[in-house]
Order: C-alpha cells, then structure tokens, then sequence
C-alpha cells in the first residue's frame, strides 16, 4: 500500500513546520488520509516512540494504517482514546491529536485539554482536524494553549481575548454574561497561518457530492398531546414516573427527546413512547443498506425494537455483513467511515453545529459521486429549526427555542 502523492506532500510541509515550531496543524477535510499524513510526519521527523489519541471507534482503523504501511519498522506506535488518556505510561517523542477541536471550548479549557497540557506541553505536537473552528474562532485558542509552544503563550483565554476578541454581553434568563464568540480573524489569522498546512477534498480530486433530504413523519396525536401538556404545566405525575420541565433547558430538552417519541424520566429511566420514526425509516429504506444516527439511547431501543438483529451498533460487523448500523451522533460523527452504507439517516439531531458539519460526510469516499442523505424530522417538530440552527455554523439554544419553538 502506497501513500498519495498529496499525502506525501502534506507530510513534507507539516514536518518543516513541525522542527522550527514544535507544533504543526493539519487542517485536511474528512476522508482525504489525515492519519497517514500525521503518521508519515512522524516519520520523516524521526520520532520512535508515538503517542496518538484520538476516539475511541476511530483506533482499530489507526492501528491497521500503522501496521498496513509500514510504519512499524520505523517507530512504536501508542494509539488510545482521549477518555483513557490518564492511563498513558512511558516516554514519547511526538504526540499526535485527532479531532483537535474538541479541545475548542471556552472560556475555561476542557478537563481533557488541562490534562493534555500537564502531561504533554512539552513535547512536538501534530494537531489534527477536519473543522478546526466550526463555530467560531475563538475555539482556536485552547486548541494551541495545549502545548508550551503556543504562539500566545501561557497565557488565560481572559487575557487572549482582550486583545484577540470583541467581548460582548449576552443578556439571559438569569442575567448578563459575556460573549466571546466574536474573535478578530484579521489578527489571530496571520499569527497562526505559519503552523498549519490546509488541504481540501477538492484539491484530492473529490468529486462527491453531499444531497440533503428532508422527510416528516406524523408522530401519534397522544405524543403531541403529551408535549402540548408539557409546555403548557411544565411537569406530568403518572403513577410511577415524573416528567418535570421547571428550566428552560429541561423543556427544550424533554420536547427534544418527545418529538422523536422517547423520554428520560426524572428518576432516570427511559422509555420508547412512541416508535413512529423508527418504523417510518424501516418502511422507507429496509431494502438497501444504511447508517442511522440518533441523539438519546432510547432511541437505539427503538431502533433495536424493530431492526433486531438486522442492525449493529459495532463497525466491523456492519462492514463485513448485510447488517444496517445505528450510532450516537457525537461518538459516530468522528473518524469513522459508512462508506458502505446506501444512505444516511438521522433519527434525531444534536443541538451541535460541530455534529452537524462533522457527521454528515461520514459516507464520502474520493470514488463515490454522490453522498445521499435524509433527515427524519417529526411534523410540527423542533428537529426543523434544530437542522436551520446548526447549518448556519450556530449551536441550538434554550434562547433560540424559546423565541422559535414556544
């Protein structure tokens, strides 16, 4: 097995990068070999013992680059999910971070990336992703501050932002906060350009195209009911279990989870209500091979319900059978591939533009013409405004839900 020329390429530039800053960012989109790229920089930096993290799907796929090309004679290789990162033991030469937007939040860093940073600040780092900021631009920050070497420095993202952002006040329910989402590109653009390479799937030679299909299914009228009582005393006492919507936030997310005929109960529990989308999706694809995604775990009972043991939530199996796969959108949406899925449908979607952006291409190969999807929205749902939300690059919020979905 041969790398592309483009691979080689990138691996070129990133490792010129990654000697003279310590910190090299590849910024290539979904399906076009960003692991063999950080692997073959590795390489050609002379690393011999290789930290990589990354999720948890995404190892075994990492692990069988590693072995498949060759790298094996040329370095140790330690791959391993972000989650399990304080188990790491031994001495590295290079750390290589899948999906480093994850990193992104703000203003206080992540407990992953705190913890990054105190094991690993010190040694040459190649961060990598698809959509580095997929909201906005001040995800960048953290992403950096990682390692020792930031060309911010040391700094808080406090001090960064009164020179790198337009504060703003956001007024809320509860009172008045600071939005910092308004970063000033113009001036942390040319300061970072030196430690990335940026590579697309057009320049690849991609030509696939992503198809978004929109269909609505008419969920039973006692769910309507349901949500419209719901809305209207904020709390629902059945014999046994609670429904309780006090906050803005638990409403919104009770009807989330309503609209698709599920819900999580205030003692914990959960329970399919309603099973009108996982039949309507079973009537409409049940001849051709698909992937599914959905948001909460009841969900996956339904599908499960339904499919029984004509679906897996385990990739390997559905690669190497006629199985359809069901995944939870924020575990699947990274470094995984459906290729050999027909379609692509979402049960439900996340309140996340960054599960948006990133689920979606799940199916793109360089061979394939066209990547179809379809959305299964409820009639009269939220899950339209969700979808509106999330493609403009914005999050869904209790403040958009409830001047939208009240």
């Amino acid at each position: 097995m041969e790398l592309r020329d483009y691979q080689i390429d990138i691996s070129n530039k990133a490792v010129k990068i990654l000697r003279v800053k310590r910190i090299v960012y590849i910024s290539s989109e979904v399906r076009t070999g960003k692991t063999l790229m950080a692997l073959n920089t590795a390489k050609l930096y002379g690393a011999k013992r290789v930290l990589f993290l990354t999720k948890k799907k995404a190892i075994k796929s990492i692990t069988d680059d590693y072995i498949n090309f060759n790298y094996s004679n040329d370095f140790e290789l330690v791959v391993i999910n972000n989650e399990s990162m304080s188990k790491v033991v031994g001495k590295f030469d290079l750390v290589i971070h899948d999906e480093s937007h994850r990193f992104g939040s703000f203003p206080k860093p992540s407990k992953g990336a705190k913890e990054f940073a105190s094991r690993f600040a010190s040694l040459p780092i190649i961060l990598l992703s698809g959509t580095p900021t997929p909201e906005n631009y001040s995800q960048i920050f953290h992403q950096f501050w990682i390692s020792a070497f930031s060309p911010f420095g040391q700094t808080t993202f406090y001090k960064w932002a009164k020179t790198y952002v337009n504060v703003k006040q956001k007024h809320l329910g509860y009172g008045i906060i600071n939005d910092y989402t308004d970063a000033k590109q113009d001036l942390i653009k040319p300061i970072l350009e030196p430690y990335f390479v940026t590579f697309t799937q057009k320049e690849a030679g991609f030509t696939s195209e992503v198809k978004e299909n929109v269909l609505f299914c008419k969920m039973q009228e006692s769910t309507y009911n349901l949500i419209k009582r719901l809305k209207k005393d904020l709390v629902i006492e059945g014999k046994e279990e609670v429904i309780l919507a006090d906050t803005a936030v638990k409403l919104m997310t009770k009807c989330h989870q309503l609209y698709s005929g599920t819900i999580k109960f205030e003692s914990g529990n959960i329970k399919v209500l309603d099973d009108s989308k996982a039949q309507f999706i079973l009537n409409r694809f049940g001849t051709v091979k698909i992937a599914i995604f959905y948001k909460f775990q009841a969900e996956l009972e339904a599908i499960q319900n339904l499919w029984g043991d004509d679906v897996t939530t385990d990739l390997d199996e559905f690669n190497n059978t006629d199985k359809d796969i069901a995944l939870q959108i924020v575990s699947g949406r990274e470094g995984i591939s459906l290729k050999n899925a027909k379609y692509l449908v979402y049960y439900n979607m996340d309140f996340s533009a960054t599960s948006y952006w990133q689920s979606r291409d799940r199916l793109t190969t360089m061979d394939r013409l066209s990547n179809e999807i379809f959305y299964i929205f409820s009639a009269g749902g939220i899950e339209q405004q969700i979808f509106e939300s999330v493609k403009k690059k914005k999050n869904f919020t209790t403040s958009y839900f409830i001047k939208n979905c009240l």
